[in-house]
């Protein structure tokens, strides 16, 4: 059976297993540093352990691969027959993970 967890960063929550890479929200942190997650659920087989809402002892922990910036989404903004358009672009800051161990 899969081993794996949820956690929650940057007010989402995430299923992960050791050796995932994720794309999560900024975190302020050094590529190459590493960090710990507390978990919410715990998955081990056919054991499952649930939080309330943090588990006592159970930790994810991950690697920082390195920061970057999303691709660039189009915000347009049109009203008919008035002349009114606005264009404007949004790139998501974002900080890459690999589990190393849950």
């Amino acid at each position: 059976m899969s081993k794996f967890a949820i956690i929650e960063t940057g007010g989402k929550q995430y299923r992960v297993s050791a050796g995932d890479k994720l794309k999560v929200e900024k975190l302020k942190t050094e590529d190459g540093g590493s960090l710990v997650f507390d978990a919410l659920l715990k998955v081990d087989g056919d054991k499952v352990e649930i939080g309330t809402p943090h588990l006592v002892g159970g930790k994810v922990e991950a690697k920082v691969l390195g920061q970057g910036r999303g691709e660039k989404k189009i915000i347009f903004r049109y009203h008919s027959k008035t002349r009114y358009r606005k264009k404007k672009g949004h790139r998501q800051p974002f900080t890459e993970l690999e589990i190393t161990k849950i």
